[in-house]
């Protein structure tokens, strides 16, 4: 995010981007990180609960951060390009509620949005306020396939010097 905690608004969309999992990235993420047969191999995903090969909860969830941060460098550029001064952002306390909807199989492209759902002030750290989302993958069906709850610390506006 690059607004200030004050000009974030509840309720406000941002579509973050979509990815398609192809079963060699699908195959190399699960070697690496998740090695669960149904995540290494369409033999072996045939005769799982899954039926064919699915992307590993995991990976869902790395494409959702890299296209985060993708999508916050960018729109921090554009509003650098524009002279707008930019909110620092802060560490996130952590997220809630992870949810894996749906098996995401390869082939499947996920497009990934952040609805924001609360702000709250932070009382112990005046210059920064606390701002809550919800965050969900959809499959090219619109199918729910991928949520959860964040939480991040966004700078508050300046005090103006009286």
């Amino acid at each position: 995010m690059t607004a200030y905690f004050e000009d974030i608004a509840v309720g406000e969309e941002l579509v973050l981007g979509s990815h398609t999992f192809h079963a060699d990235e699908i195959i190399a993420f699960a070697s690496k990180y998740d090695p669960q047969p149904f995540h290494l191999s369409e033999e072996a995903a045939a005769k799982s609960q899954f039926g064919r090969l699915c992307a590993s909860g995991w990976h869902t969830a790395a494409v959702f951060m890299r296209l985060s941060v993708d999508t916050n460098k960018a729109q921090k550029e554009a509003a650098l390009q524009r002279g707008e001064p930019i909110a620092a952002g802060g560490p996130s306390p952590g997220f809630e509620d992870l949810k894996w909807l749906r098996p995401v199989y390869a082939g499947d492209t996920i497009t990934y949005k952040r609805v924001i759902s609360e702000k709250i002030e932070s009382r112990s750290r005046p210059r920064w306020g606390i701002v809550r989302s919800e965050n969900h993958g959809f499959n090219q069906n619109g199918e729910p396939v991928f949520f959860f709850r964040s939480a991040v610390f966004v700078e508050r506006k300046p005090a103006k010097s009286a």
